[in-house]
This record gives structure tokens, sequence and C-alpha cells, in this order.
């Protein structure tokens, strides 16, 4: 026995280190194929079609000679395009007024539940949640028939005070539509800046009590830094949710009396009028690429100057 562990032992040792060696030397494709479907999905849902409305673009249907290509004639269309710019100029204003209101809110309530004074607090947190479970376009509906001047909640009100209040009027119908907007995502927000508070130790609280420190001087020193990294994807987030806006103004479009909400209301609408009614589909992706350029550019410059404040 301990001669035949003397001769097979430099075999097995050299067996060993060379299978060790190509090992060591051989691709490990585990991760790739786990990997593997959420890429083909991703590179079939999103990749192939961003490709396609770019390549598509640059060509254009005509009445007599079919598809042609016509180079940059559809985006040179598009900036002398004046419903596109009051469409764009619309959810400027819609972003700069709708969306600090909503990340406000969402940030008092996040701190709200954080304090840990609230009663009922895992209510609190899924009570206003609630509202972003509920698909947009019953949220819309919702809404729309409580704005209602003859026959919802603001009728009624409007009876009962002899007011003539209309939610639905086109000079604030924007507010209206940003109200419905706020009530659906504040709650989502809520949960990212919660999730933020709740990594900051309680320990950190008690001793800066016991150093004397209020609570505004606790909230406004401890915990408001804690929230720059979450503001900067939340603000992100609104920024491209706010120029993607599209579902509240579509279905309000026949509650509203008159045409008060147009096909070119939002550039999503514009675009979505265009290739479906308007048979433009060319001219239709070419609004949709620079809508994705100006959007992303405007996102970009927020994550750089959220770098540069936590660099700070």
């Amino acid at each position: 026995m301990t001669f035949s562990k003397s001769a097979a032992g430099p075999a097995d040792v050299a067996n060993n280190q060379q299978s060790s060696t190509v090992n060591k030397h051989r691709r490990d494709w585990r991760g790739w194929k786990f990997m593997g479907p959420f890429a083909v999905a991703f590179l079939l849902v999103f990749i192939i079609p961003i490709i396609y409305a770019i390549y598509i673009s640059f060509f254009e249907k005509r009445m007599v000679g079919g598809t042609v290509f016509a180079g940059l004639s559809n985006y040179k269309r598009l900036f002398a395009d004046g419903h596109f710019w009051s469409s764009v100029g619309r959810v400027s204003a819609f972003t700069l007024i709708q969306a600090p209101l909503c990340l406000f809110l969402a940030a008092l309530l996040a701190l709200a539940i954080d304090s840990m004074r609230l009663h009922g607090t895992k209510f609190f947190r899924i009570s206003t949640f609630l509202p972003y479970a509920v698909p947009a376009v019953v949220s819309t509906l919702i809404w729309g028939f409580m704005y209602g001047a003859k026959y919802g909640l603001v009728g009624s009100f409007n009876s009962w005070t002899g007011l003539h209040l209309d939610l639905l009027a086109s000079n604030i119908l924007l507010v209206s539509i940003g109200n419905i907007v706020t009530w659906e995502y504040t709650g989502y927000n809520m949960l990212i800046f919660y999730s933020s508070l709740s990594t900051i130790p309680h320990s950190l609280y008690e001793a800066a009590a016991i150093d004397g420190a209020s609570e505004w001087q606790i909230v406004r020193r401890i915990k408001m830094p804690e929230l720059r990294g979450s503001l900067a994807i939340t603000v992100i987030f609104s920024i491209i949710g706010s120029f993607q806006l599209f579902n509240e103004p579509s279905i309000m479009q026949n509650m509203v009396p008159g045409n008060t909400i147009t096909s070119y209301y939002t550039p999503n609408m514009y675009a979505y009028s265009l290739s479906f009614a308007g048979n433009q589909s060319n001219y239709a992706a070419a609004l949709a690429i620079v809508m994705a350029v100006i959007t992303m550019a405007i996102a970009y410059a927020v994550q750089l100057n959220s770098l540069k404040e936590q660099m700070k």
C-alpha cells in the first residue's frame, strides 16, 4: 500500500495541477445563462425598437413614390412645428410645478412616518402608497368624474353653495391633471425617501438628543442630508414621467367639453395622433427621438448636479 501511494502520488498531483490550470483559464458562462433571458427580452423590446425608430425617422411616406429616404427633413420640419413646441412648453411648465410639489409632499410624509410619532404607522404607509397601485386609467376616471361640474363632486358642491367652480376649464385644466398625477405618485416617492431614512441608525438620533438637539435640528442636520441621493433619483423619475405624460390627458379628452385637450396637448399625445390617426409614423418617430434626447439631457444635467452636491 505504501508503494502504490508513492507511485500514484506524483501523477495525481500533476493531474490536479493540470486540471486546476485548465479550469483557471476556462470561461464561466453561468452568469450569462442567468442574464440570457433578460438580455434577449431587453434587446427585443428596447434596443431594437429604438434602432428601428431612428431608422424610419429618416424616411418619409409620400402619396406618389411610397416610402423614400428623406434625410433630416423630418427633423427640420419638427423644429419648425409650433404644435410640437407648444406641447413641450406645456409639459415643461407641468414638470416645474407638479414635480417639486409631489416631492415635497413625499418627503414630508416620509419624515412624518420616520419620526415614529404617528399612530398606525403601517396603515398610514400602506394607505399612502395605495394610489400608486391603482392603474392610471382608473385614477383618471375617478378624478374626472369628481371634477365634473354637472354630475360629480364639484357639481354637488356647486349646487350646495351656489358657486360655479369648473376644475375642467382650460385655464386650470393642467393644474387638475397635476393633482391626479400627484395623488398617484406621492406614495411611490415617499417609499423611496423612507427607505433612505431607514438606513440611519437610531443611535445617532439618541446621541443628538442627548447633546441637546431639537427635533427640527435632527431633521435638518441628519435626515435632510441623507435624502440627497434619493432626491436625485426621484427628480429624474419625475422629469421622465412628466415628459411622458399621456394617460391622464388622453382619458380626460372625452370628459372635457370643447377642444380644450387637443391632439397635440402633450408630445406623447402628438406622436400618437401623428402615428395612428395621421398615418405619419416616420414624423412621429422623429418626434419621439427628439423628446428622448431632450429628456435624457435634462436627466443627465440633474444627475451631474447631484454628484457635485454630494462631492462637496
